[in-house]
């Protein structure tokens, strides 16, 4: 059986709370990491989130109202948000900003990973390797809040984060930008090693539980694997990212 570490409640200076705060916030382009609306909330307020937030990457998470109680906050409305202390940054702009560097794209793309703490471990762990940019999905994926980047040692307020609607688009605009996309799959059969990191390239790193989705790993230009004498094939998805980003800033500043 798992035990997890229960997350500590976010700080009231972290929320928005009902409606009117909510609102404000998204016409104001504030940084947000998600909304919780109240599952039964009258239809009005649904819709009104709903388009709010249709042109954004904001998370609409419908949840019981006990959750919403959880956060202690008093007459909440049937709604309330977390702050985000991430601003997201768009894709297209950090491919750019990048290549106008004169630098080979180096990105991270983390697919079904939900434990802050391995969220927070990888950041460290690609901001001090060389990362450009992690690319994460609007939903499914841990919530970057006071603990992720707590375990990040502050890396989350460093790297950019790029938060998309959909992976498979983001793979699109990626190749269309010339950056090949990489899976670490522990099935594959080419081994970290034969891998070339010197050129742009996106990693693409899947939860310990599910993996990569199969529709997105289907479509990676290549597939590799971690190499492992004693044939143990259970690495923790943030000690995983550590040897294949250490791998690839070594090929890349001995090349």
């Amino acid at each position: 059986m798992k035990h997890f570490r229960p997350q500590s409640r976010p700080k009231k200076n972290m929320l928005l709370v009902g409606r009117a705060a909510i609102l404000q916030a998204l016409s104001e382009g504030q940084a947000i990491d998600r909304i919780y609306l109240q599952k039964n909330a009258p239809a009005a307020l649904q819709q009104e989130l709903r388009q709010a937030t249709a042109k954004t990457t904001v998370p609409l998470n419908y949840v019981p109202v006990e959750k919403l109680n959880g956060f202690n906050v008093g007459d909440h409305g049937g709604c309330v948000a977390l702050r985000s202390r991430v601003q997201y940054q768009d894709l297209q702009e950090v491919i750019s900003w990048v290549v106008d560097k004169g630098e080979a794209p180096l990105f991270l793309i983390l697919d079904g990973v939900t434990d802050i703490r391995n969220i927070g471990g990888i950041a460290r762990t690609a901001w001090s390797m060389g990362v450009h940019a992690l690319i994460i999905p609007d939903k499914g994926v841990g919530a970057l809040n006071e603990d992720a980047i707590l375990t990040s040692a502050g890396a989350l307020e460093e790297i950019p984060v790029c938060r998309v609607g959909s992976l498979m688009k983001a793979v699109d605009e990626l190749r269309l930008n010339g950056i090949r996309v990489l899976a670490s799959e522990m099935e594959a059969k080419a081994p970290i090693f034969d891998v070339n990191f010197r050129e742009p390239v996106a990693i693409v790193m899947g939860g310990e539980e599910r993996g990569i989705n199969s529709a997105l790993l289907k479509i990676c230009d290549e597939q590799f694997r971690i190499p492992m004498p004693s044939g143990f094939e259970s690495l923790n998805v943030s000690v995983a990212t550590g040897m294949i980003l250490y791998e690839a800033m070594k090929q890349r500043v001995t090349s």
